[in-house]
């Protein structure tokens, strides 16, 4: 008699760290219970309200997970639609603003979604596992699998340097379902490009792969003082022509796309946030399901799929006029996105466009929070840090809401990112003027200032719009940005050598020097600062 295949139902098993809204010490008693540390996908839509936040530690894996969960609301909402009726296109935001009054998600609604699409959710199923390709097996060689090092995005595999954690390649540790499907999401939304294994597709043998669609982005989403709050707050309003039958998720699909052939069109929002990926994957379990041993990960579309138009990125203008995502940067803090979250044009040479999202999320609440998620990476293998940061209820003070404050908010962004940038120039010129280093990049003094200079500003710029106080900016910034050029240079001024170069490039943090034109009759131009007053 043939074994039963192991069988990991993702909106049954508790995948889902959460943590829930703060109880009083008499609900505690039984907390284990009632307040389980993970949920899986039913139980977390039933109790959306109750659920302060998704407590996944890994910011890429939240952040496609987010993406999964606001495509799952819109279906079992009905939000999918941009109207019902067929009248009035502000039926969407009429039926969100409902939901917000009502507090929770209809367990109905919530029912016969899990009913239509629970066998497309099981982890294992041997005929459609959840965003994986059963083909694999049949189409990749059985003998070149990736190894569960290679799925577990933190882990070193191969020639790849350890980031976060040391493994024994010989004896790997298995990863539970649980910690695999994360991984999963990380490889269909952050995956590299480059090589991968050999898949055949009829006459079709390929390699390679193209990069996934968040690779090297950051996101924002906002977030409300509940899991209910955000997942409405983070769903995309539809265009009118967007009908649930031409708007599908990679698991309503009745037949799995041909990997040789271009990809199915993305017709709304629902297929957009789901149906970009271009690696195929297909996990292994071991006979009791506990765990995955093994994994195929290939390519999944020799087609290059667009990601523009994702809602949740700031959209840039390169010089040559293509758009393409603000990318996510570990040393860049928060608050230098922030006048691009809230103003419709904020200022700036790569005309920044703010994620289309946060057009209707204060719909919702205007007491949003903004979370930005991302991944520093190249396009290819190299991996250098997660990022993740959250601000204060903001979202208040769009421009939409309050246009002077948003305004505001803008120039305190480039007043502080003026002289953060003068005092990069003013250190790697002084140390270059001192040290006669062939290259500037290897300045340390740069690392230094920037490393004092940026916190503090980040302080200075929270504190001014706490108090809304937006007189006299300019000297705050430019007295940190001394501050920081008079502490890394001091040791210099010592030598001759040392206090002519710092001396020389302090000009550089009131804007450098300028040439004014010559008098008629004069004796020529003098040299000024280029500094504001």
């Amino acid at each position: 008699m043939p074994s039963v295949p192991p069988a990991y139902n993702l909106f049954d098993e508790a995948w889902i760290p959460v943590r829930w809204v703060s109880r009083s010490e008499e609900d505690d008693a039984d907390s284990t219970a009632t307040h389980p540390p993970e949920v899986g996908l039913r139980e977390l839509l039933l109790r959306a309200h109750e659920i302060e936040q998704i407590a996944i530690a890994s910011p890429p894996a939240l952040s496609a997970l987010y993406r999964v969960l606001y495509a799952i609301s819109a279906r079992a909402t009905g939000l999918d639609q941009a109207f019902l009726d067929e009248v009035d296109p502000s039926d969407w935001s009429d039926r969100r603003l409902g939901l917000v009054a009502e507090g929770c998600f209809d367990p109905q609604q919530v029912g016969e979604f899990v009913q239509r699409n629970r066998p497309r959710f099981d982890l294992f199923d041997p005929v459609r596992p959840f965003l994986q390709d059963p083909r694999l097996a049949e189409q990749c060689d059985p003998a070149n699998t990736a190894g569960v090092d290679k799925l577990i995005t933190t882990r070193p595999s191969g020639n790849n340097h350890s980031w976060f954690e040391h493994v024994n390649s010989t004896a790997p540790e298995l990863p539970t379902p649980a910690q695999a499907v994360l991984h999963l999401l990380v490889w269909h939304y952050y995956g590299p490009s480059g090589r991968c294994s050999s898949r055949t597709v009829g006459a079709t043998r390929a390699a390679g792969s193209k990069a996934g669609p968040l690779r090297s982005t950051l996101s924002y989403h906002p977030e409300g003082d509940t899991l209910f709050e955000t997942l409405l707050a983070g769903l995309p309003q539809p265009g009118r022509d967007v009908r649930p039958d031409n708007d599908l998720c990679p698991w309503e699909r009745e037949e799995l796309p041909d990997p040789a052939a271009a990809p199915p069109p993305l017709k709304g929002p629902c297929s957009a946030l789901t149906a970009r990926s271009q690696h195929a994957l297909l996990l292994m379990p071991d006979a009791t399901g506990r765990y995955v041993e093994d994994a195929f990960i290939t390519w999944a579309n020799q087609f290059k799929i667009s990601r523009e138009g994702d809602p949740y990125l700031i959209w840039q203008t390169s010089k040559e006029g293509n758009p393409y995502p603000r990318p996510a940067d570990s040393r860049r803090a928060l608050w230098r996105d922030l006048d691009a979250l809230l103003l419709k044009n904020p200022a700036g040479s790569t005309k920044p466009r703010r994620p289309e999202v946060f057009v209707t999320a204060l719909e919702v609440s205007e007491e949003l929070r903004v979370r930005a998620l991302g991944f520093e990476q190249d396009g290819q293998a190299k991996d250098v840090q997660f990022v993740d940061a959250v601000t204060p209820p903001v979202l208040g003070l769009a421009e939409d809401k309050e246009p002077t404050v948003a305004v505001e908010i803008g120039c305190l962004r480039l007043l502080g990112e003026r002289y953060g940038n003068r005092l990069d120039r003013a250190v790697k010129k002084a140390w270059a003027g001192f040290t006669e280093a062939p290259r500037i990049r290897d300045c340390t003094w740069a690392v230094d200032a920037a490393a004092r200079y940026w916190p503090a500003a980040e302080a200075e710029f929270w504190k001014r719009l706490n108090e809304r106080d937006f007189d006299g900016a300019a000297v705050a910034f430019r007295s940190l940005a001394e501050r920081a050029y008079d502490t890394v240079t001091c040791g210099a001024l010592g030598t001759m050598r040392g206090a002519k170069a710092c001396t020389t490039a302090r000009i550089e943090l009131y804007g450098g020097p300028v040439k004014r034109p010559a008098k008629t009759g004069g004796a020529g131009g003098r040299t000024t600062s280029t500094e504001d007053t």
